[in-house]
């Protein structure tokens, strides 16, 4: 009997435990990443996303990440930002090529909210390839690595997801390692 009990309260000890560390927020860029912000609230607090932060306010796509949604964003971290070649950021950022880094930024984003399950799915159903429309209009491809999704940019670029299922209000951060590139 005593067992019986003991072996009760120890499954209920464990529950109690899984269901604490499955509402933990996520960590990015050493912020916890709350699903009650938007993309754009809780992006400003990620010290990994500063330069992504930078640019979406000089394209002037604040208010669009803000908005309802729901969006996937491809999220480069700012060492993403930093394998471009010098110069590219500092140029992009300039007044005069704010389209330019608004096609570079809206080519990040995926109208619905894609988890990587859905993302995988996706890649099943298409044989090992998903083509994924961006806002820009144009497409990205995503494949599955290692057990990794990589995707693949129309310039024969690749950006891994390293931070999978950072879910906002408005939609869900997948965290990547290189920038992606539109045609």
């Amino acid at each position: 009997m005593k067992s019986r009990i003991l072996f009760s309260l120890f499954a209920m000890l464990l529950m109690g435990v899984s269901i604490l560390s499955a509402q933990k927020d996520p960590m990015v860029g050493g912020a916890a990443m709350f699903p009650t912000k938007d993309i754009i609230d809780n992006a400003v607090n990620s010290a990994d996303h500063t330069t992504l932060v930078a640019a979406v306010k000089a394209a002037g796509l604040v208010d669009t990440l803000k908005s309802a949604g729901p969006f996937t964003v491809f999220a480069p971290t700012n060492e993403a930002f930093a394998k471009l070649p010098a110069g590219t950021v500092d140029n992009l950022l300039k007044p005069e090529n704010k389209d330019m880094l608004t096609k570079v930024l809206t080519y990040h984003v995926v109208a619905g909210k894609l988890s990587t399950g859905d993302i995988m799915k996706l890649i099943k159903a298409g044989n090992g390839k998903a083509e994924l429309k961006t806002v820009s209009g144009s497409s990205l491809w995503a494949m599955a690595h290692d057990g990794k999704i990589v995707l693949h940019d129309e310039k024969g670029g690749m950006s891994t997801i390293t931070i999978a299922n950072v879910f906002q209000s408005n939609g869900v951060i997948q965290v990547v390692d290189s920038v992606l590139l539109p045609n």
